[in-house]
């Protein structure tokens, strides 16, 4: 969902605040100031946006309402177009709609995927059937309503051959870090827990302009939309590939500006806020910053502001400048009444201090990300652990590279990620989209067979309840056959259970839950299935 319908659809700012703002990001990319406060709104609105679509909007509201954010490959893809940075006409993808797609959602949870080996599959077989439950109190979160379905994936791997196959299998999920303490799959292997390797993909969306097609840029996320997205995405390997290799390795050296013992007169000022000035040259400086509130630029000249921490105000009180390359030199500190740093509005009494020094790039993405975490209280949030299923590693590893793809250091920045704002990769690092692999061993013994099992609470795709479409209510779901899978199918089937409390809308299974036809044999031919429902109102 585009920012500025984002606004409106909450009644969160006057309309005029909105193309206020907007018209001064159309006109100048260097006024950060201007539009930093509506950015800094907007992480706040999509904050929450991202909480209500993770657990279900809002758990309880009929129909799935909730409030969604902005709708890689690293090898990405967005909608049906791989994503390569460019903008991208956010109507263009997944909107194809009709009986072989489904309905395109506005809010699309991936769809559910095969299982795969990492080694040469010959001499393997597989049979899979795939359940959805949907029975109340799959999620666990409320007992009187039904949102999203209990997935249970089940393979029967056999083995003709005279001597045993061990494999490495894979199972991808689509999903976020903030989501995985709920939705992380179980896995089984002849009804015994197994103990799986989690590894994380990168961000798997794409970015698309503020403004639209006439005035080109890469300010917002723009997340896969379609099944066909997937398929751009991971058909070719190479985001697996990536996600089981190494991580970005950024011993960069850096010169580190760290303010601290922060002082203003907030009982006359209560927004009181400090700015630090310099000059660079562009092409051998560039700037990263965190826990700043605001930016400034004209060719050499920066300007980056932050209020000063007061005790009260929720927001890091770590407060740094990177700089990669030359050093900024001289500086220039100045007090102001408010966010706005306007000539005329100079205060006295705003003081810091500041701390010079040397690291690397890696040492500052681990301060920053753990500092992130307390700050936000991610680790009550139960996102990122040191047990895991996200542990600190995984979650740095994911900012790094987001930073290495999409940021400063990429060599082709995205709009987004252009004022080098290190706050907004790590907190988006958490809310991405992308797909994750569950990984461990399988040894399928001559002449037999083995039963692999995944388990999971599946989030259902779905429309805002405040968006006014006639599919607000519907809960969709995709099955994808065989992509990114290397195993010989040689039979698939799906089923349903639990059904009295939905009605089919739409699907191209062939159930029928009036004839009793709740379970049906795929195609293995046709790469993807779809599915639409309604709970039924009691």
């Amino acid at each position: 969902m585009r920012a500025e319908r984002l606004f409106r659809v909450l009644g969160l700012a006057d309309p005029a605040l909105v193309e206020e703002a907007l018209e001064v990001r159309r006109k100048d990319k260097t006024a950060w100031r201007r539009w930093g406060a509506l950015a800094a709104c907007l992480a706040l609105v999509m904050g929450l946006g991202f909480g209500w679509r993770v657990t279900g909007g809002l758990r309880g509201h009929d129909g799935g309402a909730a409030i969604g954010a902005d709708s890689g490959n690293s090898g990405g893809a967005s909608g049906d177009t791989p994503a390569d940075g460019a903008p991208m006409d956010p109507g263009a993808s997944g909107e194809t709609g009709g009986v072989e797609d489904g309905t395109a959602f506005l809010s699309y949870a991936g769809p559910v995927l095969p299982l795969t080996v990492l080694e040469d599959a010959a001499g393997l077989t597989a049979e899979r059937e795939v359940t959805w439950d949907f029975a109340r109190e799959t999620n666990g979160y409320r007992e009187s309503r039904q949102w999203g379905a209990g997935v249970t994936d089940t393979y029967i791997l056999s083995n003709p051959t005279e001597a045993d196959i061990t494999v490495t299998a894979l199972y991808p999920f689509t999903g976020r870090f903030a989501d995985l303490a709920e939705e992380l799959p179980a896995m089984k292997i002849d009804g015994e827990a197994v103990e799986a390797v989690l590894h994380a993909g990168a961000y798997a969306g794409g970015f698309e302009s503020t403004v639209g097609a006439e005035e080109p840029d890469t300010m917002n996320l723009m997340e896969l939309n379609s099944w066909r997205g997937y398929k751009a995405l991971l058909e070719s390997g190479g985001y697996m590939e990536q996600a089981l290799g190494k991580h970005p390795v950024l011993d960069i050296p850096v010169t580190v500006y760290e303010f601290s013992d922060f002082a203003a007169p907030h009982e006359r000022y209560p927004a009181a806020t400090q700015t630090v000035s310099f000059e660079i040259d562009e092409d051998a400086t560039k700037i990263l910053t965190y826990g700043f509130n605001g930016c400034e630029w004209d060719g050499g000249f920066r300007r980056y502001s932050y209020f000063v921490p007061d005790g009260k105000r929720h927001e890091p009180k770590v407060k740094l400048l990177i700089v990669l390359g030359e050093d900024i030199g001289d500086y220039t500190l100045q007090g102001y009444q408010d966010g706005g740093c306007y000539p005329g509005e100079e205060i006295e009494g705003v003081s810091c201090t500041v701390t010079r020094r040397t690291a690397t790039l890696d040492e500052m993405l681990e301060l920053v990300c753990r500092d992130c975490m307390e700050n936000y209280d991610i680790y009550g949030e139960g996102w990122v652990t040191e047990d895991g299923p996200v542990t600190f590693e995984m979650y740095r590893r994911a900012a790094a590279e987001l930073l290495t793809r999409y940021g400063l250091l990429s060599g082709a920045s995205m709009d987004r990620y252009a004022d080098g704002r290190l706050d907004d990769m790590v907190m988006e690092t958490l809310w991405q989209d992308r797909v994750l692999y569950l990984v461990f061993p399988v040894t399928v013994p001559a002449g037999g067979s083995v039963k692999v099992e995944c388990g999971f609470w599946k989030a259902p795709s779905f429309d805002f309840a405040c968006s006014g479409s006639e599919n607000a209510g519907l809960q969709g779901y995709d099955l994808m056959t065989r992509l990114g899978s290397s195993l010989d199918f040689t039979r698939q089937s799906a089923a349903l259970v639990n059904t009295g409390n939905v009605e089919i809308t739409g699907q191209d299974f062939g159930f029928d839950l009036e004839g009793g036809v709740t379970s049906v044999e795929l195609d293995l031919e046709r790469e993807h299935y779809y599915l639409e429902i309604r709970p039924i109102r009691e």
